[in-house]
């Protein structure tokens, strides 16, 4: 039986994901349905090319649907202007920044973009929401530094805190730990979760770090040839939705401790 959820604030309808190829559209993943609801962590997973990011980037309405709709808090996602999805949704994408001079404080800043006047004068509620920002994220002592400065981690940071001080309901993060070592991995995970329980913002990510993703998430989107699933890790589990996630036998999915591992015997 499908749960009944409250307070959804992102829904697919029949969505199929693609990309349009000289006159035809390439269908990247058909017939999505789902509702995520509002101050979950929720973590995209499946192999490469199989449409994590091109899911993402339709959830943020960068690129159209082929068919289908995505809802935004019971609106159709299309029908929002760029100035109403900026103070509804925030987008964490992995490509580089190009350099400046701006500092830390600086780029953080650029979160409250949908909301400055005409000279971009920053108020004193902007001020407030930036600095929020900066201690959510722990990043107190980099906030004078040039940003070029920074470290891969210190940067996911930084971005992180950009989004909170844009102050949405929803942050849409693609692959935000792509450049980290595990270390770094794991403190950016640990953070999203911190940030979901404190704020109940709804975090969407799409990730490679299928364990870390198993074990943090809220709910899984797994992205597979033939099916979506959606749900949490236990009801996964029992859809058997981890089974096939890998080819061959070189790694394997434990159902006992919920976790995939490296198969020795077919060395």
């Amino acid at each position: 039986m499908e749960k009944m959820k409250k307070n959804i604030a992102l829904a697919a309808q029949n969505l199929s994901v693609g990309y349009q190829l000289k006159k035809e559209f390439k269908v990247v993943i058909p017939n999505i349905n789902l509702e995520i609801e509002k101050g979950k962590l929720i973590t995209i997973i499946g192999k490469n090319g199989i449409g994590k990011s091109t899911l993402l980037r339709t959830f943020s309405k960068v690129q159209k649907p082929i068919s289908g709709k995505v809802l935004l808090n019971g609106k159709n996602l299309q029908e929002s202007t760029q100035k109403e999805l900026s103070t509804q949704l925030s987008l964490v994408l992995t490509e580089r920044i190009p350099e400046s001079q701006m500092t830390v404080y600086e780029l953080i800043a650029l979160g409250r973009q949908p909301y400055t006047n005409w000279i971009d004068k920053l108020s004193a509620t902007d001020i407030e929401k930036i600095e929020k920002a900066i201690v959510q994220t722990e990043i107190e002592h980099l906030k004078n530094n040039p940003f070029y400065e920074l470290s891969d981690g210190q940067l996911q940071r930084v971005l992180i805190a950009r989004a909170l001080a844009q102050d949405t309901e929803i942050i849409i993060l693609d692959e935000p730990t792509a450049h980290l070592d595990m270390q770094q991995t794991i403190k950016i995970f640990s953070l999203l979760k911190k940030l979901v329980s404190e704020t109940q913002k709804t975090v969407i990510l799409s990730t490679h770090e299928v364990n870390l993703a198993i074990q943090l998430a809220d709910e899984i989107i797994l992205l597979t040839p033939n099916k979506v699933y959606f749900g949490t890790t236990s009801e996964c589990v029992q859809a058997n939705a981890f089974d096939d996630l890998f080819p061959g036998k070189l790694i394997t999915f434990n159902k006992k401790i919920q976790q995939f591992i490296v198969n020795k015997t077919s060395f």
